[in-house]
């Protein structure tokens, strides 16, 4: 990652996990990814198990199946299962305040969409995309003070609706991987708090 020298090396590994999930959320990952997260293994911790849960999933798949799964999820004919938007999940509304305070926060730290992407910036990708840059020192801006603000209202229920969706098999395992990281980041700002 862009941004490394000089970053905590725990950040950097929190940066590649909410970087994993940006990207899975953000598009259905290609036949290269689920190799790759088929190979991952994890231990007898919450984030281990939830680690080897994501792996036997895209064991158990392909980028075919994983492409109708992400559209039945996210897109649908009208809509998709799930809107993982924090407008949604925060007041029931899409486009509502949140979306207007993320995007004052991001227009003051620079940080913008990249070009061609219509999805509004409080999509749970964006989200977990723009966290990712901030750990890793990509971006300006104090990681835990957006996870406070913009992930930690909303982004455990997000992933704990996508573990429970109907049309989930892969993505069920991602929501848990997702709930599983949004319950350690939030246990560990309760301790530094």
């Amino acid at each position: 990652m862009a941004g490394d020298l000089g970053v905590d090396p725990l950040d950097l590994e929190r940066a590649r996990v909410f970087s994993l999930l940006g990207h899975l959320l953000a598009a259905p990952p290609e036949a290269a990814l689920l190799r790759g997260l088929a190979a991952l293994s994890g231990n007898d911790s919450p984030l281990g198990r939830a680690t080897d849960g994501l792996a036997r999933a895209a064991a158990a798949t392909d980028a075919t199946a994983v492409r109708r799964e992400y559209a039945a999820l996210f897109t649908g004919v009208a809509r998709g299962e799930l809107l993982p938007y924090a407008s949604y999940y925060l007041t029931g509304f899409l486009h509502e305040r949140p979306l207007a305070e993320l995007r004052s926060e991001l227009a003051r730290l620079g940080i913008a969409r990249a070009e061609g992407v219509a999805e509004p910036e409080d999509h749970i990708a964006f989200c977990c995309e723009a966290m990712a840059g901030m750990l890793s020192g990509s971006f300006e801006g104090e990681a835990d003070a957006f996870l406070a603000r913009h992930l930690k209202p909303w982004a455990s229920r997000c992933f704990a609706d996508l573990e429970a969706a109907e049309n989930a098999t892969f993505y069920r395992a991602v929501g848990a991987f997702g709930r599983t990281v949004m319950d350690i980041e939030t246990a560990a700002a309760d301790l530094a708090a």
